[in-house]
Parts: C-alpha cells; sequence; structure tokens
C-alpha cells in the first residue's frame, strides 16, 4: 500500500525544493542550454587571472612582447564569450522560471476550482489570493537567481580556487580557512530567515485580504463611519508585514558582512605569506598578482553565494504554502454513472446532516419525494436547514446519513460533472463576471450558444427590453459583479442564465428577497415562467412568492414540521400561518408608513 504524501509543512527544505525542481522537468531542454550558458560563463572567471600571468610575467619582466597581441584578442575574446552566455542563462533560466510559477498558478486554481465548499467557507480569499500573486513571485526568485548564483558561482569558485592552488596550494589552503566559518554562519541565520519568511507571507496575506474587504465593502465603511477602524486595521497588518520585512532583511544582511569579515582575515594572512613567498622567489610577479586576482575574484561569487541563501528561503517558505494548497484534498468524485435522460425525479431518504468537526445536527431524518415538474417550497427560521437542504442536491455537502436520489440514483454514485449538468441555480447572493451580457448569460459550457439562444434565454426572463438600452446591447461589458446594473437587472441576468442551460432540476435561494417591489414583479415573471416544466427547490422568506408552490414544507431546527399547500397550511392555522400572517402584518405597517 502506497504511503500518503507527507504535507508541505512537514517537508524538510531539501524535499520541497526538490518537488519544486520537479516542474522545470517538461521543460529541461532551455534550462540545460541555460545551464550550459552559465558552465561557460563560469569558466571565463579564471581565465582572466589566467591570461594575466604570461602577460605580467612575459611583457613587463622578462620584457618580451610576442604574445601581447595574443592575450590581448583573448581578453576580448573572454569578455564575449562572458557577454553572451550572461544573456543566454539569464534569459533562459527567466523563461524557464516564468512557465514554472504559471504552471505553479494554475495548479493552484485548478484545486481552487475542486476543493469542497468547507474549503472556501474556512479560508478568507485574501489569503489565497496572496498564495497566487505575491508568494509566486517569491518562488520565481528561486526559480531563477538562486540556481543562477549556486550554478554559476560555485562553478566561478571552483574555478578560480584550482587556479590559486595551482599557482600556490599553501596560500590557496590559507585562504580557504574561512570557509567552515562561513559556512556556520549562514546556516545559523538560515533559520530565522525561514521563520521570519514564514510570517512576511502570512501578514501579507491578512493585508490583502483587509484590504479585498474595505474595497468590496466601501459603501457599509462609508455610511458606518468605518473609515477609522478600518484605517486602523490595515496599520496593524501592514506593520506587522514591516516588522517581519525589517526582521527578514536584518538576517538576509547581516550573513555577508560577517562572512566578508571571516574572509579578510584569511585575506591578511595570505598578504604577509605571499611576502615571504615573493622574498623567497617561489612565487613570480605575475604569479603574484594573478593569484590576488583570482582572490579578489572569488569574493563576488562568495557574496552572492553568502545571500543567496535569504532568496532561497523566501522561495521555499512561498513554496510551502503553495504546495499546501496544491494538495489540498479535491472534493469527492467517485461516482460512475451519468443521466442519460433526466427527468428530475428528486428524493431525500432518511437524510441527517452534520457539519464536519461538529455536533450540531443541521438536517435530522429528512424524507422527501419530488415528482418531476413539481415545485417545492421551503420556509422557516433562519439557520432552520433550508439553505443545507438545497446543498445537497449538487454535493456542496454530503449528506451525513441517508441518500438523496436523483432519477433513482444516488447522487454520490453520478460523476459530478453529470450531476450539476443537470441543475440550475438561482439565488440572491448573484455572481456575475465582468465580462459582455451575453458571456455572462452563456456562461461556461453555455459559450457555444448561438447569439439567437442567448436572446430567447434573456427575452425569457424579462431581460431584454434593458439590455437593448444598454450602450452595446448583449456586448455591454457590465464591471465586476454586474457593478453597472440595478438589482433587478442582475437577477434576471442570472435567471437568463438558467434558463439557456435548460436544466430539469432549478435550485431558488431567496432569489427575491433582496429587491424592491418593482423589480420583485419582473424577476417573479422570470422566475415562474422558469419554473414551467422544472422540478423546482424553492427557499423564501417572503412567503407571497411561493403561494402558488405545488408544496410549502416548514422546517424547524432541520426537520419538517409541516407539509402541504398554502391554503391547506393557512387553514390548520399552526406555525405556517403565523409565519405568513406575521409577514402579512409587518407587510401593511411597512406600507402605512411609507403613506405618512
Amino acid at each position: 500500500m502506497d504511503r500518503p504524501r507527507e504535507s508541505a509543512a512537514e517537508q524538510s527544505s531539501y524535499q520541497v525544493y526538490k518537488r519544486l525542481l520537479t516542474y522545470v522537468v517538461p521543460y529541461w531542454r532551455t534550462f540545460s542550454l541555460a545551464l550550459l550558458a552559465m558552465v561557460a560563463l563560469a569558466l571565463t572567471e579564471p581565465a582572466i587571472p589566467a591570461l594575466l600571468k604570461p602577460l605580467l610575467d612575459g611583457s613587463f619582466v622578462e620584457k618580451q612582447f610576442d604574445d601581447v597581441h595574443t592575450i590581448a584578442a583573448l581578453l576580448v575574446l573572454v569578455f564575449f564569450v562572458r557577454g553572451l552566455s550572461s544573456y543566454l542563462s539569464q534569459l533562459g533560466l527567466a523563461w524557464v522560471a516564468g512557465r514554472l510559477v504559471m504552471d505553479l498558478r494554475t495548479g493552484m486554481m485548478n484545486k481552487l476550482l475542486t476543493v469542497p465548499t468547507r474549503f472556501n467557507d474556512e479560508n478568507p480569499s485574501g489569503k489565497l489570493i496572496s498564495r497566487l500573486t505575491f508568494d509566486a513571485n517569491q518562488v520565481m526568485e528561486a526559480g531563477t537567481y538562486v540556481v543562477t548564483v549556486l550554478v554559476r558561482d560555485t562553478l566561478a569558485i571552483i574555478g578560480l580556487l584550482s587556479w590559486m592552488a595551482w599557482i600556490d596550494w599553501q596560500l590557496t589552503l590559507i585562504a580557504m580557512v574561512s570557509a567552515p566559518f562561513v559556512t556556520i554562519v549562514v546556516a545559523h541565520f538560515s533559520r530565522r530567515l525561514r521563520s521570519t519568511s514564514t510570517g512576511l507571507q502570512t501578514s501579507m496575506g491578512e493585508m490583502t485580504q483587509v484590504i479585498e474587504e474595505v474595497l468590496e465593502g466601501q459603501k457599509v465603511v462609508r455610511v458606518f463611519g468605518g473609515q477609522a477602524y478600518e484605517n486602523d486595521r490595515f496599520r496593524r497588518v501592514a506593520n506587522a508585514a514591516r516588522l517581519f520585512h525589517l526582521k527578514f532583511v536584518s538576517s538576509a544582511n547581516a550573513v555577508a558582512p560577517i562572512a566578508q569579515l571571516l574572509t579578510s582575515l584569511a585575506l591578511a594572512a595570505v598578504i604577509i605569506l605571499a611576502a615571504e613567498h615573493a622574498a623567497a622567489g617561489t612565487i613570480t610577479v605575475g604569479g603574484f598578482v594573478s593569484f590576488f586576482t583570482a582572490m579578489a575574484a572569488v569574493f563576488s561569487p562568495l557574496r552572492r553565494i553568502t545571500n543567496v541563501n535569504s532568496s532561497l528561503q523566501k522561495g521555499l517558505a512561498a513554496a510551502r504554502t503553495m504546495f499546501a494548497l496544491i494538495d489540498e484534498p479535491a472534493e469527492r468524485d467517485n461516482g460512475t454513472q451519468s443521466l442519460e435522460n433526466p427527468q428530475g425525479h428528486l428524493e431525500f431518504r432518511d437524510v441527517s446532516f452534520v457539519y464536519p468537526g461538529t455536533d450540531r445536527v443541521v438536517l435530522s431524518n429528512i424524507n422527501l419525494d419530488v415528482a418531476p415538474g413539481e415545485t417545492i417550497a421551503l420556509v422557516g427560521s433562519s439557520g432552520s436547514g433550508k439553505t443545507t437542504m438545497t446543498h445537497l442536491i449538487p454535493r456542496f455537502h454530503e449528506a451525513t446519513e441517508g441518500r438523496v436520489v436523483l432519477d433513482g440514483v444516488d447522487v454520490r454514485e453520478l460523476t459530478l460533472a453529470s450531476l450539476r449538468e443537470q441543475i440550475a441555480l438561482v439565488s440572491q447572493d448573484i455572481v456575475l463576471f465582468d465580462d459582455t451580457v451575453a458571456a455572462n448569460i452563456a456562461y461556461g459550457p453555455l459559450a457555444t450558444a448561438s447569439e439567437a439562444q442567448i436572446i430567447d434565454a434573456a427575452k425569457s426572463a424579462h431581460a431584454m427590453d434593458f439590455i437593448l438600452s444598454l450602450p452595446e446591447g448583449l456586448q455591454t461589458k457590465i464591471g465586476e459583479n454586474g457593478v453597472r446594473l440595478s438589482g433587478g437587472q442582475r437577477q434576471r441576468i442570472a435567471v437568463a442564465r438558467a434558463f439557456l442551460k435548460r436544466a430539469p432540476v432549478l435550485i431558488m435561494d431567496e432569489a427575491t428577497s433582496a429587491l424592491d417591489s418593482v423589480s420583485e414583479r419582473y424577476v417573479q415573471a422570470a422566475l415562474d415562467a422558469l419554473r414551467v416544466g422544472r422540478t423546482t427547490i424553492i427557499v423564501a422568506h417572503r412567503l407571497s412568492t411561493i403561494e402558488r408552490a405545488d408544496r410549502i414544507l416548514v422546517i424547524a431546527e432541520g426537520r419538517i414540521v409541516e407539509a402541504g399547500k398554502h391554503a391547506e397550511l393557512l387553514e390548520r392555522n399552526a406555525l405556517y400561518a403565523g409565519l405568513y400572517h406575521f409577514q402579512f402584518a409587518r407587510n401593511d405597517d411597512a406600507e402605512r408608513t411609507s403613506r405618512i
């Protein structure tokens, strides 16, 4: 039996980086070319001090100028190779890193589209957005800069040290004395960088969340005078991000000076010993200059390698959060059956539901048989379980006990695609996209619909009149979530979308509760037309909108306590009658008040 994959939080830095590099595998050709260019660039590092030795010893010491032109030409060639290799390596790595980040973002988006509803309920959208934006950028830096430094600069240091050892191995050993101490310093600061990177990413997610809430709730903020409160809340999370960033910069920038101080001590010892070697005649002037040129050249790649740890830790912390999202289990889709000729016969058989991780019983022993084409209305107080019942049909949640059956098949035995193909949803929380009216009606697989079909759906939803008055008709952009439309217009666009889908099962969740009386009449007429020939489940607070329902079910504390037609329930003078008369009296009071 295969062992389950460790969570991203449990994986070591090596495991996380190794997994990150698996995203590079599809682009190995470009990556390999970039690496070859880096190798060529690294090989040119020791070439410069190597050319200085014969130049100085031959031309300036021994006064032999025969090779000057050759050495000068070689220097030009070395710098040409350096420039070309640097350009190709940076371009290739940037291309690979861009694809890597795009694949990671696509993987996260794919997971967000398939995670259970509960995951979205439990995770603020701002933090999830931060993972796709801020965290992804940190990984890109780890995928380009870090690889460049580790490959190019490591090879350059090896090449330079090899040349130095060839000139004078004793001086080279002394120069390398500081290496173990530098390694200890880097390891110490790695732990601090890792923790501060995680804290920085968390605080950035919180800041994104606050920004999103302020932008979405700007009208409430202004009307209720919440500017000072929101400004203070943003200042707190922004300050937390600032402090984490300051800690990160402090740790990241402490590494290089400490490493350079340790290296300078070795350099001082080398200078003293080199002077003794020069006096003893064991090293030439050209060899001395070449050695120190190589040693000076080591400092730049060494500084970059000591600094690369900050970018690496930042990228690894970001990769952990991204992999944690990618590893989230998708909603279960174990069904194997598809409905070929759906009728819309819906049944609840001994259905109970308890939210995972709680003991609160939301639904208890629900039994219901809805014939094809029948309209069922669910009424009751808030929290009674009405909306939860409708969520069990498309499997936004799954029944804890019992079965929800569509056309004789348990919905868990149907594929999610087949199940949801049979369902249309119209709710008070309308979701529209920053696109044209036509694209919002013909959404998703419906995009293949012809303009004539879209117009028919809009006419059926009583929406075509106002659509024709828009600047570009069906091709008018409606803004984020339809901000350029009124509430009634937005609702009718949603109804038109449901008309175009022609699904046999229709769920309407308080579809007119947020509308004024004029808009409600238009929308209600559209909804009445939409219900014809469809099995319809209505969740309603306005009881006047469900008087013509075939059956009205009163839900209380997760149970069906009354059932019948509107007139029958009024005659019983029980819970439904009380709710109806209370709402009717309240509406009368509101109407009288409006006349005063």
